[in-house]
């Protein structure tokens, strides 16, 4: 475990905007966790890639930063492989490092980024597939009981964008592995309009799961500003969710709104053409912007503080709520400081 005080957070969070912590724990190995006290959610914070999160105040207490890594194949049968993964691991690194053991299923959610802890917080999604297809099983350390603990796919009450431990007792779990089911007989998952499009115009109409997973990193490259030259959470706003009444209602006021299917009478709007259609896209104010690649993604041009850019998404959350009723919700964890608990 390494230990620093008042470090700089800066470069640990993907908007790079500045903000600093009282102490900064790297934990390396679940040993680690056994000797530190208990998380105070309202001084402390757990930090993994910085890919999902806008710091707009310091941390006065503790960051525990997230690096317990490893990964193997403990088991295979059926056609089927089982994965340990660290939580500290690169999630995109995983995914490749899966498909070279020819195992499918992760290949939709190549290049988010971020680390594999997050993936469960978050059940991370794209072009079709959401990690809960293929969680097993999660591990984590209780901060409240002192104690480790399991939950298998149905105890981490996914939802969309949304889980166990992102809405139920938030901070209390410090998750160190998952495990996953992967295939190896490849079933691609093509349902994603774009994502078929893509493939079909390149000529490749039985595609491989590595072929699958090059054609969404272009896609994702030519939507989403690199982080590494733009800072950016990628995308800001969920796609949100309603009842089909009122999706209905609203495609008979805007013919153009893009829809989808989100269950039993409900279903998904289109946050970035709502944000396009009130004008946002390209808008730049104290260094925080729309981006110009997609309208769901806010950015850093390099001296925006996590304040303005929290400012931005405020007034497009109020724009839009005033054009179409619909209320937009961040996708990244917004830590405002203690005051806001």
């Amino acid at each position: 475990m390494k230990i620093l005080e008042r470090p700089s957070l800066k470069s640990l969070n993907t908007f790079g905007v500045e903000a600093s912590a009282g102490l900064l724990l790297t934990i390396e190995t679940e040993e680690d966790l056994l000797s530190l006290p208990a998380l105070d959610p309202y001084r402390d914070f757990v930090l993994g890639g910085g890919s999902n999160v806008l710091f707009t105040s310091d941390v006065p207490g503790t960051v525990f930063l997230n690096r317990i890594t490893g990964k193997e194949i403990i088991s295979e049968h059926d056609g089927y492989a089982q994965l340990e993964v660290g939580a500290g691991e690169n999630w995109h690194q995983l995914v490749r490092w899966s498909l070279d053991q020819g195992l499918s299923g992760l290949e939709n959610l190549s290049l988010i980024p971020g680390l594999t802890g997050a993936a469960p917080i978050q059940n991370i999604g794209a072009y079709g597939v959401e990690l809960s297809s293929v969680l097993e099983l999660v591990t984590a350390w209780d901060w409240q009981n002192s104690t480790w603990v399991t939950f298998n796919r149905d105890e981490c009450l996914f939802g969309y964008r949304d889980s166990l431990f992102k809405s139920v007792n938030t901070g209390r779990y410090f998750i160190t592995s998952i495990r996953l089911q992967l295939n190896r007989q490849f079933k691609p998952q093509l349902d994603y309009a774009g994502l078929q499009d893509s493939l079909s115009s390149m000529g490749i109409d039985q595609p491989g799961a590595k072929q699958v997973s090059d054609t969404v990193i272009r896609m994702r490259q030519q939507k989403l500003p690199d982080p590494a030259v733009t800072g950016n959470a990628g995308s800001f706003f969920k796609n949100p969710v309603v009842s089909m009444d009122e999706a209905e209602l609203l495609r008979s006021r805007y013919p153009g709104l893009p829809t989808w299917p989100a269950g039993a009478d409900r279903a998904k709007l289109s946050a970035a053409w709502m944000i396009d259609r009130c004008g946002w896209k390209d808008f730049q104010e104290n260094g925080a912007a729309v981006s110009s690649q997609h309208a769901l993604v806010l950015v850093n041009q390099g001296q925006a503080s996590g304040q303005h850019i929290l400012e931005l998404a405020r007034k497009i959350t109020d724009s839009v709520a005033q054009e179409f009723g619909v209320a937009l919700e961040p996708e990244p964890k917004i830590y405002k400081g203690p005051d806001s608990f």
